[in-house]
């Protein structure tokens, strides 16, 4: 899909724990992007590598105008320096800042998406008592939303776990019948609603091996998780499951399927980064705006060395504005 020029609003982007990769990926984005993809970066240009040409603007729509020149920017002063691999505690506050505003420009309609460069949650917590496990909770609260869902997407793959940062022998407790009703839920809708697809359809992990061989491998299957998806089903849901996760992602599979829930963190980010390590996008589902991510961390041991792979972001950057032309009208 393509948008006429001007018809949505530019993303923007936060800095990001700006002792990490953050900066540097903002300024090679720039370059690759510029005539395209123009974005806001968000930050204090301080922090961007040695002449990067940047330009001031006062807000996101005035990206259009300045990127062919330069990297557009909102500035937002940080109290200190950023040395590459070397957080500052005593910038924390102001990462947690940009993100706010970040948000606040999505919610009133001045920017199309918020895409944003990876934080370093300890950095966080010692400098600012950050009180949220990670971006996505954070983003959450200021979203004024109770369940979110965690999509990464490719190319040849979509998946969803269902259960997130908790350890394996938690699983079983945690995933509940509402939460995996909630999390096809949001899913499903965020798939129509930002992806273009009038049904989706979702195939359904088993939580079990072999989704529990009948309940020789366990019952969760058998007691509750396929009668949740048949009653799903008799309101229309294209589903399919529960399935044996070990032969849901060989390309005739997922050929059958529009994104994959997986029972936990591993079981659905194994295939996918797999599959496209370098391409994989955080996409948070159910929030009141578009939020996209590359999918990897800060990179202190690379930061300022020039060779964070930006291939990531970039693809972060592209989908949240198709995402954002979507919501802004049909597809043109």
């Amino acid at each position: 899909m393509t948008a006429a020029a001007g018809s949505y609003a530019p993303p923007v982007m936060t800095c990001g724990e700006p002792a990490g990769v953050g900066p540097e990926i903002a300024a090679r984005l720039w370059q690759e992007t510029r005539a395209t993809d123009p974005f806001a970066w968000i930050g204090d240009p301080a922090h961007l590598p040695p002449n990067t040409p940047w330009r001031e603007i006062s807000a996101p729509a005035a990206a259009r105008e300045v990127a062919a020149e330069a990297l557009p920017v909102l500035i937002h002063p940080f109290p200190g320096p950023a040395i590459p691999g070397q957080p500052a505690p005593g910038n924390a506050a102001e990462v947690v800042a940009v993100i706010a505003r970040a948000v606040a420009l999505a919610q009133s309609g001045e920017a199309g998406a918020v895409v944003t460069a990876p934080i370093n949650k300890k950095v966080l917590q010692d400098g600012a008592g950050f009180a949220y496990p990670g971006h996505t909770e954070f983003l959450a609260a200021l979203g004024g939303v109770e369940r979110v869902v965690m999509m990464l997407a490719c190319e040849a793959l979509r998946v969803v776990p269902a259960t997130i940062h908790i350890a394996l022998s938690e699983v079983p407790e945690a995933l509940t019948p509402a939460l995996l009703e909630d999390t096809i839920r949001i899913t499903e809708a965020g798939l129509r609603r930002d992806f273009g697809l009038q049904t989706p359809r979702l195939a359904v992990a088993g939580l079990n091996p072999h989704a529990g061989e009948g309940g020789a491998m366990g019952s969760e299957e058998i007691d509750w998780i396929a009668p949740l998806l048949e009653r799903l089903r008799g309101e229309g849901l294209q589903l399919s499951g529960p399935l044996p996760a070990d032969t849901m992602f060989h390309p005739e599979a997922r050929a059958r399927y529009d994104a994959a829930i997986c029972a936990y963190h591993d079981q659905a980010l194994i295939p996918i980064k797999t599959l496209d390590f370098a391409r994989g996008v955080n996409v948070t589902l159910g929030l009141p705006f578009i939020r996209t991510s590359p999918d990897h961390g800060t990179a202190f041991d690379i930061a300022g060395t020039g060779q964070a792979d930006i291939r990531s972001t970039l693809e972060a950057l592209r989908m949240a504005a198709r995402m954002a032309a979507r919501r802004a009208g049909p597809e043109l």
